[in-house]
């Protein structure tokens, strides 16, 4: 009784998280990931795509491209149709176009313990090798969205194979961004020319990304009230891991995904690993 007064008045109030509770229209476009995979600096392009004639920043890219974590239900219904929204919900039947990025597990455990670093979530000595283990096993503050497997598994042996679901590797598109916008914008009906898709990827960089933060942090509601001395925006590169994680760490990671992150084309480090990924793979 209470939480649901709670949740009226929330509601009400303009306060409350949509999330899972998010009500759908059949025109409704989403950008899904698990978090840490790319999908800010993807609702940069897509919207400096979008809205051409826009300076896309911090300031305005909840306006632009509302997301389900953060924004209340009223904010999303005041979102002009048709939306284009940001989600890291695991598989929901009701998203029927979806553009889903995927990132090497290993990075994105990296990534994510520097997050909840900057959102005071985990101590600065919290010891990596524990927290890699909390992220294989669920128990992280965002455990509502699955781990990185449990995410990515759904929407990929649900909707994989659909015309109506694009996926799309943070690798790809940090390897060749603008061959990636490219498909987005075929994916979205959007005719874009080559200068458009190369202005796109220019105000989308890291580099312009990073300075936006630094003049706009205050007003974006994911850095507000954030520590500033560990950037939201950070390295933007691949491989990261390979240096940065201990080796039981990655093995950790490997050991729980090894099957699906071969299917992903992201390459394991133990002959074994390979060997039984391979096998899994077969056995499909």
């Amino acid at each position: 009784m209470k939480y649901g007064i709670k949740l009226v008045v929330n509601y009400l109030l303009g306060t409350d998280v949509v999330g899972r509770r998010l009500a759908v229209c059949p025109d409704d476009t989403f950008i899904v990931s698990y978090p840490r995979s790319g999908n800010t600096w993807a609702r940069f392009l897509i919207a400096n795509l979008l809205h051409p004639g826009l300076t896309v920043s911090f300031s305005n890219i909840e306006r632009l491209i509302p997301d389900t974590s953060s924004q209340s239900s009223r904010a999303l219904k005041r979102t002009p149709r048709p939306r284009m929204i940001k989600a890291h919900e695991y598989f929901d039947h009701r998203y029927r176009k979806i553009l889903y990025i995927v990132r090497d597990p290993r990075d994105v455990a990296l990534s994510y313990y520097h997050f909840q670093r900057k959102y005071r979530q985990i101590a600065d000595d919290f010891p990596l090798p524990s927290y890699v283990d909390d992220f294989v096993s669920g128990r992280l503050i965002s455990a509502g969205w699955g781990t990185w497997g449990e995410n990515v598994a759904t929407w990929l042996s649900a909707r994989g194979k659909d015309r109506n679901f694009l996926l799309l590797r943070y690798e790809d598109m940090k390897k060749n961004p603008m061959y990636e916008l490219e498909r987005i914008s075929a994916f979205l009906n959007v005719a874009a020319n080559p200068q458009l898709l190369q202005r796109c990827v220019e105000r989308s960089s890291v580099e312009s990304m990073r300075e936006l933060e630094k003049l706009q942090s205050d007003e974006w509601v994911a850095t507000r009230n954030r520590r500033k001395d560990i950037p939201f925006v950070r390295t933007a590169h691949s491989g990261g891991w390979r240096s940065q994680l201990p080796h039981d760490a990655v093995h950790r990671i490997e050991t729980a995904w090894g099957d699906l992150m071969t299917t992903l084309q992201y390459e394991l480090t133990g002959p074994s690993l390979r060997l039984a990924a391979g096998a899994g793979s077969r056995l499909r």
